[in-house]
């Protein structure tokens, strides 16, 4: 019941937000809820104790209660994985799979590297006191850019169809990556009895990876074939959903990764699906179904990111370090684009400009947060906190609002 309870606020507090965006400020929807709640957050901080103490102590204990990260990448980020991969073309993925797979792996890395030393190096000139391994736990959970925000975001800023397909395509596979980066690192902070030889993480990786997209492939073949034998578009609405849900709780069960097997799955089924095994009704009635529930879980998830305001115990102890994190996760992000585009020989599949576009392009949101939010309780876990909250909230609204114009701006001419 306090599951039901928590999301009825939610839903009551996104569809409110979500009118007076679209009546007021005009912005994205998901920018423009998260900006409302954000606000309703400062106020409710401000003015909230001696206004209305009960309510505002009501209202934090379901923030604080809610367990988001669960949430999100138990459930949320599986359902919003696979309605955005439903709608890629697989034909310009497989154009463009090198540079997708360079950066979502190898880009990833090195800006979790990169993060991690800058970090460690410029915080002790702000008073800071930060050891290395927290930077790099920092590094891993800031380096890879979140599918949620850049699929949405995408959608509005009109950049070119392979460079669309660059952006999108990593911010699609990188999770498992960083999520295993993450967990690695994570458990180095609470004991050094895990295996990190290069043997255990190439395998772990492998394991993460390679299994949750053979999961998927399997899922996505086999959903394909059942909706081939019946073409009912009810029918083929649950089974997209048996698939998302059962998916991932195979996914979990066998320790590989869920956000992957939910990409490769949401890929089979909108491309080999959609060409062999419905009918247009059926298309249309699938591509609105899962059009609408990527609306709403993301109008859920951009709320709840406004809301986390609310669990920062001090929005000022930090801030000058969260600034400067914003130039770091944004030069870091340079240098993880700049140095495999310089190495590996595809130079001839990027536009003028692109480089630029990709940069500001990598936007940061839900996943990020919802990993610092999984550290445990510590002396470090508010600091990394707060700083990660000011990337997110930098990349969502300045980044999110400008990358239409940045990219008109950038390939003028192509």
């Amino acid at each position: 019941m306090e599951l039901y309870y928590s999301f009825s606020v939610l839903i009551v507090l996104a569809s409110f937000f979500a009118y007076l965006n679209l009546k007021i400020l005009k912005l994205p929807s998901t920018i423009g809820i998260m900006l409302i709640a954000i606000f309703v957050s400062l106020l409710i901080r401000i003015a909230g104790p001696s206004i209305f103490p009960k309510t505002t102590l009501s209202f934090f204990n379901l923030i604080s209660e809610f367990d988001f990260t669960e949430v999100l990448m138990g459930a949320m980020l599986n359902f919003l994985l696979f309605a955005g991969a439903i709608h890629v073309n697989f034909s310009d993925l497989k154009e463009q799979r090198l540079p997708i797979f360079i950066f979502s792996t190898v880009s990833v890395i090195i800006s979790t590297f990169v993060v991690a030393f800058i970090l460690y190096n410029v915080a002790p000139l702000l008073h800071e006191n930060i050891p290395f391994i927290y930077c790099l736990l920092f590094g891993a959970l800031i380096s890879p850019t979140d599918p949620i925000a850049v699929l949405g975001i995408l959608k509005q800023a009109k950049v070119p169809k392979s460079l669309e397909t660059k952006i999108a395509g990593e911010s699609l596979f990188n999770d498992g990556v960083a999520v295993v980066l993450f967990a690695v690192i994570l458990q180095l902070t609470q004991t050094n009895a895990i295996d990190i030889s290069a043997g255990s993480i190439s395998w772990l990786l492998a394991r993460e990876a390679f299994g949750g997209l053979l999961l998927g492939a399997l899922l996505g073949f086999g959903a394909s074939a059942a909706m081939k034998r019946v073409d009912d578009y009810k029918v083929s609405v649950l089974i997209t959903l048996s698939v998302v849900m059962g998916g991932y709780l195979v996914a979990r069960a066998t320790h590989i990764s869920g956000p992957l097997t939910m990409v490769a799955a949401g890929l089979i089924t909108g491309n080999y699906g959609k060409k062999t095994a419905m009918s247009s009704e059926t298309k249309d009635y699938l591509n609105k179904f899962w059009e609408l529930i990527d609306e709403i879980l993301n109008a859920i998830l951009f709320l709840f990111i406004g809301f986390e305001l609310l669990l920062i115990p001090d929005l000022t102890s930090h801030l000058v370090l969260g600034l400067f994190a914003i130039v770091i996760v944004l030069l870091a992000r340079l240098l993880s684009i700049w140095i495999p585009y310089a190495i590996v020989p595809f130079k001839n599949k990027f536009l003028k400009g692109a480089l630029t576009v990709m940069v500001w392009g990598g936007l940061r949101g839900g996943v990020s947060i919802a990993l610092v939010l999984s550290v445990d309780n510590g002396e470090h876990k508010n600091l990394l906190l707060e700083i990660t909250y000011f990337v997110v909230v930098f990349s969502i609204v300045v980044q999110g609002l400008t990358v239409g114009k940045v990219a008109k701006k950038a390939l003028v001419g192509n």
